[in-house]
């Protein structure tokens, strides 16, 4: 019979755990693929398991916890990961029909460094497909639901590991960000999500959508549960031509150290009009927010008011030109072979990528230098951590947000990516945290920015945050 104690376990703690003995780490996979199996076809969350492999990992790694060996700190660890992480020949399906029986030839580092951390890696989740989209909606692979009410979006389009997390079906997963893919869904779900700096976490071996915009990071429960695992994955990497040449950095050493006396700018521009971000903001979002920035003050930081460049305001064109030619060259044999064996949005998003010209996507990447040296000069020079939203409206439900069976609702689904996208463009790190719930009984949250490299920084401030909060997760799903 499952343990429900022990799927709620907290990434750190199980590690804990399986590393002082008091349960095997055989045990601990047991459980896991006993609630994948018993639950998950519920939330839609799970592409394939592989159990076999997995008790076998897991004697292993009794094994040699018993003869007074360990891998390192997630020894002995399920986890599950969004299914676009190439394993060499495993099925790696990325939420799609065409690349259903695909088995790449190599493994990503990503999966190379947890396996060197003693992780085991016991399954895939959906997603969705080619990662192109916010909301969690697949045409391929069906709709995954939110595990707080199935009725609600996931968020996208790490849809997949955001319900598997939320709902205790895995400890923590990686997730992929190229538009808000990492933030979004842990805001829709009440997690925590880090997407890194661009190059700070290799992307080789991870399916590619738009090569200058991607970003790999984790979704987990809690702060510390991000960091160890922001810990774990980072790091330069010789096959990888964009991974950053930078130290390597303890993100969980001052994770305790607090804020006293940070200062945490809020955007007072961006946007069509003069409260910018706030703009496009629902009121009961807002209110979450602001009771965030309460929690703030009251652990010492300073809030500030602070406008945004004006530069800022065409990051969001800017980064949507990069990745519609970046996903339409990726896919362009695809699109000529296989146009019928993707899902119909999929189909158009990608179709019109390849509508823009040389002229803009060469002037967009140019410009991107430009733009950060400007936001780092009129931002970072005056605050520490930037506070914004993440996900501008309350979480919709499945139904109203297809497209298909709702046209209306394409001018909401376009300012969806408003408040994360921008940070994709510039390469800087950004953690979503949860904040409170609206109306809707659905999670909001907002997420902190940083200057490159400074996630330890955004770490620390989240968990400021998150020691004076209390956070709980759905209890019921499952009945």
């Amino acid at each position: 019979m499952a343990d429900e104690a022990l799927s709620r376990m907290s990434l750190s703690n199980v590690s804990e755990a399986i590393a002082k003995r008091k349960v095997s780490s055989l045990e601990v996979v047991r459980n896991s693929l006993e609630q994948l199996e018993n639950h998950a076809s519920k939330l839609n969350c799970l592409a394939r398991i592989f159990p076999e492999k997995a008790l076998y990992d897991a004697q292993q790694a009794d094994m040699e916890l018993a003869s007074g060996n360990s891998r390192g700190s997630l020894h002995g660890v399920p986890l599950s990961h969004k299914d676009m992480f190439y394993r060499n020949a495993q099925i790696t399906a990325c939420g799609s029909k065409i690349c259903e029986e695909y088995k790449p030839e190599v493994t990503a580092t990503v999966l190379l460094k947890l396996d060197q951390a003693g992780a085991l890696d016991i399954g895939r989740l959906n997603m969705v497909e080619f990662a192109y989209g916010l909301t969690g909606h697949n045409e391929i692979t069906g709709d995954v639901r939110n595990p707080w009410n199935p009725e609600y979006i996931p968020g996208g389009s790490s849809s997949g590991p955001a319900a598997a997390v939320a709902s205790f079906l895995s400890y923590g997963s990686l997730g992929s960000d190229t538009g808000g893919s990492i933030r979004f869904p842990s805001s829709c779900c009440g997690l925590v999500g880090m997407k890194p700096t661009y190059g700070r976490v290799s992307r080789f071996g991870a399916m590619p959508l738009s090569f200058s915009l991607d970003h790999i990071g984790p979704l987990t429960r809690t702060v510390e549960d991000c960091a160890l695992l922001t810990n774990i994955i980072s790091g330069s990497d010789t096959i990888d031509t964009t991974s950053a040449l930078n130290p390597e950095t303890d993100f969980l050493a001052e994770l305790e150290s607090g804020i006293t006396g940070l200062k945490i700018g809020v955007p007072t521009t961006y946007g069509s009009g003069p409260c910018g971000f706030l703009d496009v903001v629902h009121a009961e979002v807002l209110r979450e927010m602001e009771k965030s920035l309460a929690v703030f003050r009251s652990a010492g930081a300073e809030i500030v008011p602070i406008p945004l460049p004006e530069s800022f305001e065409i990051c969001n064109d800017l980064a949507n030109i990069i990745a519609g030619a970046e996903s339409s060259s990726a896919h362009a044999n695809w699109l000529k072979q296989r146009a019928d064996d993707y899902g119909s949005q999929t189909r158009e998003r990608l179709l019109t990528g390849s509508l823009f010209s040389a002229i803009d996507y060469l002037e967009a990447l140019k410009l991107r230098k430009v733009v950060l040296k400007e936001f780092l000069q009129t931002v970072f020079t005056k605050v520490d951590v930037l506070h914004t939203p993440v996900v501008p409206i309350p979480v919709p439900t499945l139904a109203e947000s297809n497209i298909q069976a709702n046209p209306g609702f394409i001018e909401y689904l376009s300012q969806l990516g408003h408040c994360t996208r921008p940070f994709d463009y510039l390469g800087l790190p950004a953690l979503s945290v949860p904040a409170g719930q609206t109306d809707n009984g659905l999670p909001t949250g907002f997420q902190l920015v940083a200057p490159p490299f400074e996630e330890a920084l955004l770490f620390r401030t989240a968990r400021a945050y998150e020691k004076e909060t209390s956070w709980s997760f759905p209890e019921l799903i499952f009945q």
